[in-house]
């Protein structure tokens, strides 16, 4: 049983976020180089995508009717609008899809997590949570993978979107009867008692908020980064799937090192690594640079949200339900606000490089902002 409710956490989280949210990125370059994006549009399109994410997930939060039938609609809604990316080719029509994939990868997010989360508690296996959380990284991993196929067999934007589609239709076939019946996800009818922020606690809704931002950027662009240093290269696509491979690895190493240091004091290393691997990523010559932006970065992407909400918990443990509605928001907002500030880097310089100089400064300011406790 509790395998069975880990394994489908585990696999919406691979469709709704690593490859219906995700699987935009390696696309970029594919797109751009057929007309359909440019570097600023892909910016705006991505940044609209964020906002849609933010709009799903608060809304999931507060939500106390129909919350079942908005896991359904999250779930399969990632399937049919990544089905549908393949049938437009408008910057316009691209954004008002991915706004639209991002509310439904909202909804899927909070909800089996939250759904997840508390099946596991009552069946004594919360450690099984770890494994679902392990959803996003893994579905990066397997879209970067796809994406070093359809490189190499030349398909066409329209074509990998399809593929990207069909896949996750697989996935969510597997799980589909196991998903939550009316009244599973069952809502309190009091609203949460309001949590008087400290300056712990506001320090770290700060901190949580800049690590969005930071990592947003390279995470959107590092295919994109890798096509244009290295045009046509084999080894370039292989990017993505380092990213996504890192942040599953990152996830156990975590897990691993528990016992060592506080969590405030483990996340603000975390986001400090991701600094320098977003430095790395333009300082390093060649693809060096690249990969180990990508390894930083990408390793520490979901160890970030994990130690976030850790630390969150130990310093509230009554509010964990508003307090992470309100740190989700943050982290939203950050994730709305780094592409958005991409397209006005490459709408005035024509370059990413200012955008990602600010994210690497967002990342150190991050980590210290958490790295006292008290």
């Amino acid at each position: 049983m509790a395998v069975r409710i880990a394994l489908t956490g585990f696999l919406v989280l691979v469709v709704a976020m690593g490859i219906g949210r995700f699987a935009f990125t390696p696309q970029v370059p594919l797109m751009i180089s057929e007309g359909q994006l440019t570097l600023t549009s892909a910016g705006l399109v991505a940044a609209i995508n964020y906002l849609g994410y933010l709009v799903g997930a608060w809304d999931a939060m507060r939500a106390r009717l129909r919350v079942e039938l908005r896991l359904l609609c999250g779930v399969w809604g990632a399937v049919i609008l990544t089905l549908l990316s393949a049938t437009v080719d408008a910057a316009l029509w691209h954004a008002l899809i991915r706004f639209l994939l991002g509310w439904a990868s909202g909804w899927a997010m909070v909800l089996i997590a939250a759904w997840s989360n508390e099946k596991l508690a009552q069946l004594g296996k919360p450690g099984l949570s770890a494994a679902v959380f392990a959803g996003p990284g893994a579905g990066i991993f397997l879209s970067g993978l796809l994406a070093v196929a359809i490189h190499s067999l030349g398909l066409e934007a329209s074509e990998a979107w399809l593929v990207y589609g069909v896949l996750a239709l697989f996935f969510v076939l597997l799980i589909a009867r196991n998903l939550p019946r009316k009244g599973e996800l069952h809502r309190p009818e009091t609203a949460p008692e309001p949590l008087v922020l400290n300056a712990p606690l506001k320090r770290l809704v700060w901190s949580y908020s800049l690590a969005g931002f930071g990592y947003i950027l390279p995470a959107t662009f590092l295919s994109q980064m890798a096509n244009a240093r290295f045009p046509g290269s084999l080894f370039a696509q292989f990017i993505w799937p380092v990213f996504g491979g890192a942040a599953v690895v990152g996830i156990l190493l975590g897990i691993a090192t528990r016992q060592m240091l506080h969590s405030n004091q483990r996340l603000a290393l975390v986001l400090w690594l991701q600094a320098l691997g977003v430095f790395a990523s333009e300082w390093v010559p060649g693809m060096a640079g690249l990969v180990l932006g990508a390894l930083l970065v990408g390793g520490g992407f979901l160890c970030a949200v994990q130690l976030s909400l850790q630390y969150g918990r130990e310093m509230a443990p009554q509010h964990t339900r508003y307090l992470a509605g309100l740190l989700t928001t943050g982290y939203a907002v950050g994730q709305l606000i780094g592409p958005a500030l991409s397209a006005l880097s490459t709408a005035l310089t024509h370059q990413l490089e200012p955008a990602l100089y600010v994210a690497g400064v967002a990342l150190i300011v991050g980590g210290g902002l958490v790295w006292k406790r008290y």
